[in-house]
């Protein structure tokens, strides 16, 4: 027979060990998201000096040789899609905005805001999101 003393101590313990459980979940959760981040594009298929746009959210572009950059592929101006990379620049097909490159930087208005970077990882040569 247990006695209410006995009750407490057994339920706090066993509360102690869910609350152990319940915090240790979101680490382990974030850690498997990490590793099962989408492959957004092969570094072969970023053209050295050009990019490319990945599914309409994204440009990844190769400024350099081996150095991969990730951009937001919404002009900050009026929210469209970029269209392309060419000659070192980001081209927004609406109102005619250029952006860097190599950092997102407005080159040619009327955007006045630079495209949002977005961290990327390369391993053993795919490129995803960080």
């Amino acid at each position: 027979m247990l006695t209410r003393r006995a009750l407490i101590t057994r339920g706090g313990a066993a509360g102690t060990g869910v609350l152990f459980l319940w915090t240790a979940r979101p680490a382990e959760a974030a850690a498997s998201e990490e590793a099962a981040a989408p492959v957004l594009a092969s570094t072969k298929s970023i053209p050295l000096g050009g990019g490319k746009i990945v599914q309409g959210k994204y440009v990844i572009t190769q400024p350099k040789k081996g150095v991969f950059k990730c951009f937001s592929a919404k002009c900050t101006h009026m929210g469209c899609t970029v269209a392309s990379v060419s000659n070192g620049r980001i081209n927004c097909p609406c109102h005619g905005s250029q952006y860097n490159a190599s950092t997102g930087a407005v080159v040619r208005g009327p955007a006045k805001r630079a495209l949002s970077r977005k961290r990327i990882k390369v391993v053993k040569g795919k490129i995803s999101l960080a």
